[in-house]
């Protein structure tokens, strides 16, 4: 199963309410959810264990892919679908369901009433 991990799930691996290798899946994050990771990080001085875990821990084993043209023109689509259908979604939540969606992975996130918007997103959540 190849997935892509939402930032709700990544920051419950790193809080250890998770552990997502027993999943046995092949884990991908958006260059997106990276950010938002980072700039939590940053926002908080307190949460710098947390990125010393991230960097240790999530990022040797799960591969990274960038917002690049296929998630780009996916979500140009999906963004003037939502909202004419007036449902629109945040813009980084937008970017990495594109992302998923024009790499098909399965989107783990905790988060799935939120997503069941995106039509054609699989959604599953390991939180629960």
């Amino acid at each position: 199963m190849r997935v892509l991990l939402d930032t709700d799930t990544v920051s419950a691996a790193l809080r250890q309410q998770l552990d997502v290798h027993i999943r046995g899946a092949r884990v991908h994050l958006s260059a997106v959810t990276v950010g938002e990771l980072y700039y939590g990080f940053e926002k908080s001085g307190r949460h710098q264990h947390l990125r010393r875990r991230f960097e240790s821990v999530v990022l040797p084993w799960a591969a990274v892919i960038p917002f690049g043209l296929p998630s780009a023109l996916v979500y140009a689509h999906l963004r003037a679908e939502l909202e004419r259908g007036g449902h629109p979604l945040a813009d980084a939540d937008l970017r990495i369901a594109s992302t998923a969606l024009a790499h098909d992975l399965t989107l783990i996130t905790g988060n799935e009433k939120h997503f069941a918007r995106i039509p054609g997103l699989r959604v599953e959540n390991w939180l629960r």
